[in-house]
C-alpha cells in the first residue's frame, strides 16, 4: 500500500459512520457540523464533500464490498497516482475499515461530457485520457484481477442465462426473434474473438459516460471500482455499446475509432465485441421491456443493424 499524501481522518470517519446510522433529519445538521456534504452520483456507493484544513477531499464511502470494489479502486488509483495524471482523482488515504471502508482523493471539476456543445471534440479528449490510462504499465492486483463486466462475463449472459429465460417463455410474442439474434450470434464465431488472446491494459471497468467530465485538463474521469485489466478492443466496444453512448450518433463514433485504438489488425476483433456487447445490452432491457419500451426497441434495431449489410462499422 502506498503512504497517504495526508493521514487518515480517522475521528471524522468514525463520526460519519455513527450519523449514517441515525435518523435523516439528524443526518443533515450533524453531517453539516462536521464540514461534509452529501455528493450525488454515488450509484453503488456513498459521496461526501468534506472541507478540510488541506482543502476539498472527496470522501467515497463503501456501502456494497463485493467483487472486491474497494481494493480495485485504492489499486488502481495508488497505480495512477504517481503519474500525475490531473484527469483522474488523486488518492489522498485510503481506510480499510471492516464496515464502510472508505478512501479519501482529490475533487475533480468540470461538466459532464454528455452535456458537451462539441460531442466530437468532448469524445476525442475522452480517447486521449482512455489511452493515457492504457498505458500505464499494469502493477499488483489489477495485473492480476480482470475488471468486472468482461467479454467472458458478458458470454455467460448470451449462452446460459438468456436463452434459459427465453426457453421459459415460449408463448412470448418476442421470444422468437430474440433466439433468432442469438442463433446469429453464435454462428457468427464472435464468442470466439471476444475469447482470444489480447494484450491485457489498465481499464476503468465501467463504460458509463456519465463517469466523464469534461475538465480544464481535458476529459477528466471517475469511479474506478470496476476497474482491472482489460485489452484495447473490448474496452473500445463496451465504450460505444454502452447504454449511455446512444446519445452520440455512430457517425461520431466512427471517427473515434482510431483514437479508441481500434485498428486494420485487431477491427475484427472490435466488430466480435461491439456486437456481442450490444446484444449483452438487449438482454439487460429485454428483462425490463415493459417499463423500458422504447430503449428496448431502440437496441433490438441497434443489434439488428450491426447483424445484417447496412452497418456503417463494418
Amino acid at each position: 500500500m502506498s503512504v497517504p499524501l495526508i493521514d487518515v481522518p480517522a475521528d471524522l470517519l468514525a463520526e460519519l459512520r455513527h450519523v449514517r446510522s441515525g435518523t435523516d433529519d439528524d443526518r443533515d445538521a450533524a453531517l453539516s457540523a462536521l464540514d461534509l456534504h452529501p455528493l450525488t452520483g454515488g450509484m453503488q456507493n456513498d459521496l461526501y464533500l468534506w472541507n478540510s484544513p488541506d482543502g476539498d477531499v472527496v470522501i467515497k464511502l463503501y456501502v456494497k464490498t463485493d467483487r472486491q470494489r474497494v481494493q480495485r479502486e485504492q489499486a488502481a488509483l495508488t497505480l495512477l497516482t504517481p503519474h500525475g495524471l490531473r484527469t483522474v482523482p488523486t488518492l489522498l488515504w485510503y481506510d480499510d475499515a471492516p464496515i464502510e471502508p472508505a478512501i479519501g482523493m482529490t475533487r475533480l471539476h468540470g461538466q459532464p461530457i454528455l452535456k458537451a456543445a462539441d460531442q466530437l471534440a468532448a469524445l476525442r479528449a475522452l480517447a486521449h485520457t482512455t489511452t493515457q490510462l492504457q498505458t500505464v504499465p499494469l502493477t499488483g492486483l489489477l495485473a492480476t484481477l480482470p475488471r468486472i463486466d468482461t467479454g467472458e462475463h458478458y458470454m455467460v449472459r448470451l449462452t446460459q442465462e438468456w436463452p434459459e429465460l427465453l426457453a421459459g417463455q415460449p408463448d412470448d410474442p418476442l421470444t422468437s426473434a430474440m433466439q433468432q439474434l442469438l442463433a446469429a450470434w453464435q454462428r457468427s464465431g464472435d464468442a470466439d474473438l471476444v475469447a482470444a488472446p489480447a494484450a491485457p491494459v489498465l481499464s476503468r471497468g465501467d463504460a458509463n459516460l456519465l463517469n466523464w467530465m469534461m475538465t480544464n485538463d481535458g476529459a477528466a474521469c471517475v469511479d474506478f471500482e470496476y476497474a482491472g485489466f482489460s485489452n484495447v478492443a473490448f474496452d473500445a466496444a463496451d465504450l460505444i455499446e454502452h447504454i449511455s453512448g446512444r446519445e452520440i450518433p455512430d457517425n461520431i463514433w466512427l471517427q473515434l475509432l482510431p483514437d479508441l485504438g481500434v485498428t486494420d489488425a485487431n477491427r475484427h476483433q472490435f466488430a466480435a465485441n461491439q456486437r456481442t456487447c450490444a446484444l449483452r445490452w438487449l438482454a439487460i432491457l429485454w428483462k425490463q421491456r415493459d417499463r423500458r419500451r422504447e430503449e428496448f426497441a431502440a437496441q433490438h434495431e441497434r443489434v439488428e443493424m450491426l447483424y445484417n449489410n447496412v452497418n456503417p462499422y463494418a
